[in-house]
This record gives structure tokens, sequence and C-alpha cells, in this order.
């Protein structure tokens, strides 16, 4: 199937709502291919129109033959043309190369109420609804357009909105769309009017929103793409109004300008795409010194039980110095977490127990940590090399938790730690199961634990909570001292080989 390419040719919106903007979001937003073609600069925001420039229409005819005396345009949506003469050029362009689907949007009169076609504009137009296949007017578009075919005229009748579509269908041998999104009640109701006077209702829920700006470009744009894909009018119809339906729901949490605020285009395709969470953008970040990691000489030397003894107890040695010092982290985010509960239980807030287990996990963690450092040299070192000084990467890798810690942020110190859980845990699902006789098969099976597995998804969803209730630039410094932790990981493990050989570090960032 081709992705529709669909052209728009109308004036712009600076703030992103209305307009050529607003049709690329909502082409994109149908998978379709968004083109344009601007016929004004539009000086406006959520409040109104403040000025508008027409360029010399020959520029807008050079931009129209650009496009297609080289892209097949299977749709065309014909927004804002503001004077007399872009509508004869554009009327005229698509008598040349007119695609199967029109859709005009008359833009006459915006949301906020200004006038953005002018008089013999508007007759002009009647040539070009003869080219098209379906006019998408708002309300008070509606009732020129009935003017313009004649209806009602000289008799002071004031038509009601199917009878103006109708009028304007049969003028123009073209479908209208009657929208009713300035009526009352608990429903809106858009009326798909042919040229027969034949009617599809389509309804859907009223949406309780002052933020609208744009929603003609967008609905009618939305058509046109869906028009070229399935082919079918009602189809278009009916799903671009689900479509706008929800994007209408999804306005109010833009927080766009503070007038009458854009829909939410993305509304639709944000809900359909999988959560990725802020550890995962990290963890996928980090993947090439994770790739990294898996290949250096002690974890190669430690899955095949190939590595030296001494090599090891050297590892374990700094191991103890590490997990001294990053016992004092866990703990104090035992006591952030602690004192994050009574705050809030201060407070009255429903948080409060969220943060006292978040504290009493951080806590139980860090009691783990101690327990770890103080068996360790019994366990494998029988108390040998504890006097072995800390080397110089065991070093960088405790000044940089440090300075997390002293940053002043929870958050930070939390990313920070981070790595030291699911860097270990990665490496245990990695490396497996040992053979029964090999050298390290306690070491190994420890990395692979689920109980250890289950406690590194617990702080990284800890993290992830902070992560999100943090502002963009905390949560920028968390994302960087989880990486630099990553980066301390991978030196850690490469340590070994390198006192073992009293070379130089691999590590030099």
């Amino acid at each position: 199937m081709t992705i529709p390419r669909v052209l728009s040719i109308a004036g712009t919106d600076p703030t992103g709502g209305a307009g050529l903007q607003a049709d690329l979001k909502s082409i994109a937003a149908h998978d379709g291919y968004g083109m344009g073609v601007v016929t004004a600069l539009v000086a406006q925001n959520t409040h109104g129109v403040r000025s508008v420039h027409v360029p010399d229409v020959a520029f807008l005819r050079e931009q129209l033959d650009a496009v297609s005396d080289d892209v097949t345009i299977d749709a065309v949506k014909i927004g804002m043309l503001g004077t007399a003469p872009v509508v004869r050029v554009v009327t005229e362009w698509l008598r040349e190369h007119r695609p199967p689907v029109v859709v005009v949007d008359p833009v006459m009169v915006a949301t906020s109420g200004d006038r953005l076609l002018d008089e013999d504009a508007a007759s002009a137009m009647r040539e070009l609804f003869g080219l098209a296949d379906l006019v998408t007017p708002n309300r008070a578009e509606l009732a020129v357009l009935a003017e313009l075919a004649g209806a009602g005229a000289g008799s002071g009748a004031v038509l009601s909105s199917l009878e103006a579509a109708r009028a304007v269908a049969a003028r123009w041998d073209v479908l209208v769309l009657a929208k009713g999104g300035h009526d009352e009640g608990p429903t809106s109701d858009d009326l798909l009017v042919s040229p027969s006077g034949s009617v599809r209702r389509f309804t859907a829920p009223r949406v309780a929103t002052s933020n609208t700006h744009g929603t003609g470009c967008s609905l009618s744009s939305a058509i046109a793409t869906l028009a070229a894909r399935h082919g079918d009018w009602e189809v278009a119809v009916g799903s671009a109004k689900t479509w706008l339906t929800a994007a209408l729901e999804g306005a109010d949490s833009l927080y766009v300008g503070s007038g009458n605020g854009p829909i939410d285009h993305g509304a639709v395709v944000r809900s359909a795409l999988p959560s990725v969470g802020f550890t995962d953008v990290w963890w996928s970040d980090v993947d090439s010194l994770l790739r990294s990691t898996l290949a250096c000489g002690f974890l190669v030397g430690l899955r095949e039980g190939s590595l030296d003894a001494d090599v090891f107890a050297g590892y374990l040695a700094q191991d103890v110095h590490y997990l001294r010092a990053y016992e004092r982290h866990l703990a104090a985010l035992g006591r952030a977490g602690g004192a994050g509960a009574g705050a809030a239980a201060g407070a009255g807030a429903g948080g409060a127990g969220a943060a006292a287990g978040a504290g009493a996990f951080w806590a139980a963690a860090a009691e783990g940590c101690a327990a770890e450092a103080r068996d360790l040299h019994h366990r494998r070192l029988a108390g040998a090399r504890a006097d072995d000084p800390v080397h110089p990467t065991c070093a960088g890798y405790l000044a940089h938790l440090q300075q997390a810690a002293d940053s002043g942020s929870v958050a930070v110190l939390a990313a920070a730690v981070l790595p030291c859980f699911r860097v270990y845990a990665w490496v245990g699902s990695q490396l497996g199961t040992a053979p029964e006789g090999h050298a390290f098969a306690d070491w190994i099976t420890a990395y692979g634990d689920p109980g250890f597995a289950a406690s590194s998804a617990e702080a990284t969803r800890l993290v992830e909570e902070l992560a999100a209730a943090a502002t963009p630039e905390e949560r920028g410094r968390m994302a960087r001292a989880f990486r630099r932790s990553t980066e301390w990981e991978l030196a850690f493990f490469r340590m070994p080989l390198e006192l073992a050989g009293a070379g130089p570090s691999e590590f030099t960032r």
C-alpha cells in the first residue's frame, strides 16, 4: 500500500495549531506524507489574527508547479486562500493537476471570529467549488456559502445547517460536511450531505473544552488523507471524526497559549505507542558500553572458568572498598525516602506509603550491601588482601558517586547508583548457568540470582518514578549520572586485569 501523498494549500500559523502546520500534523497522524504550499503568512496566536501577508501570486504558482512537476499527489486539501488572485491561481492549477481527492475547507472565518477571506475572493470561490469533492465549512462559513449558492436570497429566511448544506451541495455538485461543533447538547453531530440531498449523520460525544483552535483545518486534512487511503468518503469522515474527538479530549493537556488553544494531534498515535520509560531510554543509550562490558577479558575468563584466581581476588578486594562506600549512598537514599514519607503524611498526601516503601527498599539494599562487604573476605578472600589500597579506577567511581550525592538531588543520586543493580543483573542473565565444578560457579550464580534481578527491577521502577517527576534539567542530570556510572562499571570490570599487569587504565574519560 502506498502512503497517501497529501498536499496542503493553506496559510500559516506560527503557533502550530491551525493552517498549514496543523494540516501537516494531521496528515502525519493518519500515516500520510504531507506537503505544503503557502498561500499566506499569518501572524496569529491562540487569541486571534494580527496581520496577514500574501506573497506574490506568481510565487504561489511556482510553489504549486514545483510540487506537481515532481510528485504524484493523491489528495489535496485547500485551506486559507485570502484573496481573489490567490483563489484564481489555485483554481487554474487544480484544473491542470487535479488529484483523485480534493477537499476544500473554505477558510473564511477563524474560530476567533476573524474574517480570513475578502468579498472578492469569496465570489471567486464559486469556480473552485466545482472542482472539489468535499467542502467542510464551519457554521458561519456555511451561511456565506449558502448565500453564494443563491439559497434564500431576498427572502429574509434563516436556513438551517441542513438546508444550507443541501443548497451548497446541489449548487456545486459536491459533498458538504455540515459540522455540529458549535451546536449545543451532549453530542456533536456532523452531517455529510450529498448533491442529491441524502444525509449521513456522524455522532460523537461533545468535548467540553475551549481549546478548539484549528479544528476545521485538522479535520479536513485528516479526511483528505483517509479518503486517499480508503477510497470512501463516509469511512474517511467517520474515522476522522473519531480521531478529532480524541484530539479534543487531549487538548487541555497541551498548555499551548492562553487563549483558544490547539487540539492534540498526536493523542491517538501516542495512545497506540508502547510506553517507553526514561530508564529504558538510558539503557539503550549505553548499549555499546554494555556490549564492551560483556566482552571484557575479566568477564570472559569468569564465564569460561579460566580467570586467574589472584586476578579474581584483586577484583574482590576492590569490590569491598566499593561496597563500603556504596552502602552509605544507599542508606542516604533510604533516609531521604523516609523523610519524604513523613512530609507526605504531614500534608495528608496519598503518596506517603509510596515514599515509605521507597525508603524501606533503599535501606534494605544498604543493609544487604553492608553484609556483603563484611562477609566477602571470609567467603572468598579468607582474610587476605584486606590491606589492598584503593585502585584509581575504584576511587574514580566512588568520587563520581560522591559527586552525585553532593548534587543536592536525590533523583540524581538514585540514577547514579542504579547501574550497579542493572549492569550486574544483566551480566548475570548473559553469563547463564555455570556447569558443575566451575571455579566461579558461586559468583556466576550470585550474578544471576532471581532475587537480585527482582531488586534490580524495583530499583529501576523507583528511579523511573523519580525521573517522571523531575524537571527536564534534573532529568538530564540523571541521564548523565546513569551513563557515567555505566562507564565506571565497564572500567571496574577491566580493572582486575590492569591490576595483574600493572598496566595503564583503559578508562580515560
